[in-house]
């Protein structure tokens, strides 16, 4: 059998099981048992964020739409800020990237009840972030 065509079928599975994956079913490793050093200029953007949440969690907020728009502005701002490379960069993108499919996922959240749902992950993505960085 041609090795192109295997590849070719192999393809949808490979997108499917990465479309599929969110931040519970990454490994993110630690430093030796530490925490990974964040670069200075990023942390107030991560900080920002995870404050964005708190309030609209904690003031019953439901413009969800208005939160998604907020963490993608510090999101935006936290990659174009971005100095770290090696391996504490290779592991805070694990985290990266399932939180923001999550900030997008509530952007495109059709009910509050789906808003809600996902605003629990991204609390529980932002405890992740807490338990292997800093």
């Amino acid at each position: 059998m041609n090795i192109k065509f295997l590849a070719l079928l192999a393809l949808p599975l490979l997108f499917s099981a990465c479309g599929n994956q969110n931040h519970e079913q990454v490994q993110i490793e630690l430093n030796e048992g530490q925490k990974w050093k964040v670069n200075e200029e990023m942390k107030p953007h991560i900080e920002q964020g995870q404050a964005l949440l708190n309030t609209y969690v904690a003031e019953s907020d439901t413009d969800y739409k208005k939160l998604a728009a907020n963490l993608q502005e510090q999101n935006s701002n936290l990659i174009k800020s971005c100095t770290m490379d090696g391996k504490s960069h290779d592991e805070l993108h694990k985290w990266l990237h399932p939180h923001l499919e999550l900030i997008k996922k509530l952007s495109n959240a059709n009910s509050p009840e789906e808003a809600a749902a996902i605003t629990k992950e991204l609390q529980t993505s932002f405890e992740v972030y807490s338990a292997h960085f800093e």
